[in-house]
């Protein structure tokens, strides 16, 4: 697989957005647009694992976009500037820039709610996949926060006492450290994280709602399929972590994006 075009989007308070693509010389279905999850990064979660490569030999133009805080994007530590409402809008502009008449738009866990929030309004996005989220989404209005509450997330992003970290945040912590991630920035995400009602009932994509079978960040993600029109339900074997990485995910997501029909499947 070869490198991106690295290229930066400034929206509109004046943050860069790093926006990678990868083309595809064959192929006429739209580009699919890729948004990752909290902490990590197109790069990593999305080229790391595999997903740009199967996309890529199944023809599909890729880009993947790096949420303002991660990756090659600008950071912040100012809450202000940060959850997914403000996400979504800076995807929608990378989607106007595109120039394209249509997109296929693919989140996972943090990315599904910028992604879910986009598709509500963004009459471009042709089909639709919410990876790594369930009922939070519907119930809470974001990232299961009754799993890991926000502002525990935050203070473990920052703090410097890492034995006093119960196991579930110190993953987190542990992940952040290990991927080099502006640490500030994250906790101000954390603490912006969406947490209000999402329109789920006027996206009109194509959606499927896929979740790893023993996450429990995705718990009844058969509610969040309910709470689309015409949603469909996949689960795949794997936990947070693991189910996004999977073949079996890929290729659910790679069959599910080829379909060309206008109705859900």
């Amino acid at each position: 697989m070869t490198n991106p075009i690295t290229s930066t989007v400034v929206v509109d308070d004046g943050t860069e957005i790093a926006v990678h693509r990868w083309d595809s010389p064959v192929g006429d279905l739209p580009p699919v647009l890729l948004q990752h999850g909290f902490i990590s990064n197109t790069l990593l979660e999305w080229a790391g694992r595999g997903m740009v490569a199967a996309l890529l030999a199944a023809g599909r133009t890729v880009i993947g976009v790096d949420a303002r805080g991660h990756g090659a994007s600008q950071k912040s530590p100012d809450p202000a500037r940060y959850g997914e409402e403000r996400m979504a809008a800076d995807l929608r502009t990378v989607i106007a820039r595109l120039d394209v008449p249509a997109v296929d738009l693919v989140g996972y866990s943090m990315g599904s709610v910028v992604s879910a929030i986009t598709a509500s309004r963004e009459p471009l996005v042709r089909r639709l996949v919410l990876g790594g989220t369930g009922a939070g989404l519907v119930e809470l209005g974001g990232v299961d926060t009754r799993v890991i509450p926000t502002a525990d997330l935050a203070e473990a992003l920052l703090t410097d006492d890492l034995s006093s970290l119960p196991p579930a945040l110190a993953a987190f912590r542990g992940f952040a450290d290990a991927v080099g991630s502006d640490r500030p920035s994250l906790a101000a995400q954390a603490l912006a994280a969406h947490a209000g009602p999402v329109d789920l009932g006027a996206i009109t994509a194509p959606t499927l709602v896929i979740a790893g079978d023993a996450d429990p960040l995705a718990t009844r993600p058969e509610v969040l399929a309910a709470a689309i029109p015409g949603a469909s339900l996949r689960l795949v074997a794997g936990d947070h972590m693991t189910a996004g990485g999977s073949l079996e995910f890929h290729t659910t997501v790679i069959e599910f994006l080829a379909e060309t029909q206008e109705s859900g499947s």
